[in-house]
């Protein structure tokens, strides 16, 4: 394809990304796995419990909406596809899941590939 026929493409999936979003809008759905991990939506301030020593609070950007249907449950709304993937990332990016036990924020389709515990060694006599 020549570069005027990607550039096309480009701006025809813009433009239909941008229709999707205003006539359905675009969500993300996050998880929080881990004893003691909750979010509750408060105004424009998500307050997240993820095993620090203090809590953290997020402020959530313009054209954003925030939904905690459950203590351990995030919906990310919004009408821009881009803004709403980046914010749900940096929601993650504050306790990303760790491969041993999986704790952490993560998204619900996402598949955590899990880790074995180191071993111990057997003296042989």
């Amino acid at each position: 394809l020549s570069p005027v026929c990607l550039g096309s493409l480009r701006r025809a999936a813009s433009i239909n990304a941008e229709y999707m979003g205003t006539h359905e809008g675009y969500e993300k759905k996050l998880q929080l796995v881990g004893v003691g991990y909750r979010a509750a939506a408060k105004g424009k301030v998500l307050d997240l419990t993820l095993g620090f020593s203090h809590p953290v609070n997020f402020a959530v950007p313009e054209g954003i909406t925030i939904e905690t249907p459950s203590q351990t449950e995030v919906l990310v709304k919004g009408v821009d596809k881009q803004l709403v993937g980046q914010t749900a990332a940096n929601i993650r990016a504050y306790r990303k899941p760790e491969p041993y036990k999986g704790k952490g924020v993560r998204y619900s389709d996402e598949n955590v590939r899990r880790k074995e515990a180191k071993k111990e060694k057997v003296p042989t006599a």
